[in-house]
């Protein structure tokens, strides 16, 4: 990549253009169709859950296996948990049609993935019998708030979505992650050095920076932050490195991710998750009578556990309406991500070079409506724009930068 600088002044402009060059006109169209049809997928991907619930409903299973349970006297809990865990069975076989067409036939096909599908499918199996127990768990706790508080258990509920929120996000990169995963610590050599002094400079852990076999499942350029409290850390897809990533793009992402542990994204996610929850189960709350008569499950009430496919029902036609609403809370994270690393990393060309490689499934020119209503992060173009004016007002900073990192080499 060569700089664009003027004989009076960097031209931040010219630079951006440069960046999203790099990728030819045959890979940025090829990146729009994806995109675009990516959009779709939430539709389809709404209508084929709404289904599977209509047709779990109609089959009366649910019913059937709630008379057996409670044949002997009342088990709210034990019919809560074999009902979530019934459903969920059948809803992984009707929906795994749909989810190898759009997570792993189409990821191929655009040549997002090399992972067989032997592999996909036995991890999608795992993902479905782990998320199947951990769901009956929670619907167990949530039905047993409806029970003692059927005139405001959704006020309550959004409380048990952030405490699960929370869990889910403290034992995810310690009991979840590595069953797909192998995480180690990023090796000794000049990356490390460099990670780990930026994560000095940030006031981050530097014994919480990992990279994983990411490439296993997806040849996206990624990398990410999970995790909560002493399970938080920052990991980079193996992919970063077989797409050539340099020290200034290394730095520039982990920057990135750093900023999400430090600005504490994550948990500001679960406090937004939980409000989202109390007004959407409100939502359903008022809406389920309705919905149930329509879907047919025969359950009385919303108490009644048989009536789970009206919940996921509803549950899947919120979370597809509130897209655009979660979609700008995402990028107002990113965006303050980004800044964090321009500000901490000070590697403008860096990130904008790894950011140039994710246009390949995320198109980096959208229109305002699209970003707006479907992106969770801003647009390349945007982010690449932010960090070129950020170099543009502070040249010196990033030339000193650029030389330290040749120094190291």
């Amino acid at each position: 990549m060569t700089t664009i600088v003027s004989a009076t002044r960097f031209d931040a402009k010219a630079a951006t253009d440069a960046f999203l060059a790099v990728l030819p006109p045959a890979g940025h169209l090829k990146a729009i169709h994806y995109t675009q049809g990516g959009h779709w997928l939430l539709l389809w991907g709404w209508l084929v859950t709404v289904a599977a619930c209509w047709l779990i409903a109609r089959s009366r299973v649910l019913n059937r296996m709630e008379t057996a349970i409670t044949r002997k006297g009342r088990r709210p809990i034990l019919a809560s948990f074999v009902l979530a865990l019934i459903f969920f069975l059948g809803d992984a076989v009707l929906e795994l049609p749909w989810n190898a067409y759009a997570n792993w036939w189409r990821e191929t096909s655009y040549g997002l993935t090399s992972q067989p599908f032997g592999s996909w499918l036995g991890e999608q199996l795992i993902g479905d019998a782990i998320g199947g127990v951990l769901t009956g768990v929670f619907l167990v706790a949530l039905y047993a708030l409806i029970r003692r508080a059927p005139r405001i258990w959704w006020a309550w509920a959004g409380g048990l979505v952030a405490i699960f929120t929370v869990f889910m996000l403290v034992i995810g990169p310690v009991l979840i992650e590595p069953i797909f995963n192998t995480f180690t610590p990023a090796p000794p050599g000049v990356t490390r050095d460099a990670v780990v002094a930026l994560a000095k400079t940030a006031g981050v852990p530097s014994d919480k920076i990992y990279i994983y076999n990411g490439s296993k499942q997806s040849n996206r350029y990624t990398a990410n932050v999970s995790g909560l409290f002493g399970s938080a850390r920052v990991a980079m897809s193996d992919v970063m490195f077989k797409k050539n990533a340099d020290i200034p793009e290394v730095r520039g992402v982990v920057g990135h991710e750093m900023g999400h542990y430090k600005r504490n994204h994550v948990i500001f996610g679960a406090i937004a998750s939980a409000v989202l929850a109390l007004v959407g189960l409100g939502l359903i709350d008022l809406a389920f009578p309705t919905v149930n008569r329509w879907l047919g499950t025969g359950a009385a009430e919303i108490a009644d556990p048989a009536g789970l496919p009206t919940l996921i029902a509803l549950v899947a036609t919120l979370t597809l309406l509130a897209t655009p609403l979660t979609s700008t809370l995402s990028r107002l994270q990113e965006a303050d991500a980004d800044a964090f690393s321009l500000r901490v990393a000070h590697e403008p060309d860096g990130l904008s070079k790894a950011l140039v490689k994710t246009i390949e499934y995320r198109a980096d020119s959208p229109s305002w409506l699209e970003e707006f209503l479907f992106y969770d992060h801003p647009s390349v173009r945007r982010r690449v724009q932010t960090a070129m004016n950020w170099k543009a007002r502070h040249m010196e900073v990033a030339k000193a930068q650029a030389a330290a990192d040749a120094a190291l080499h």
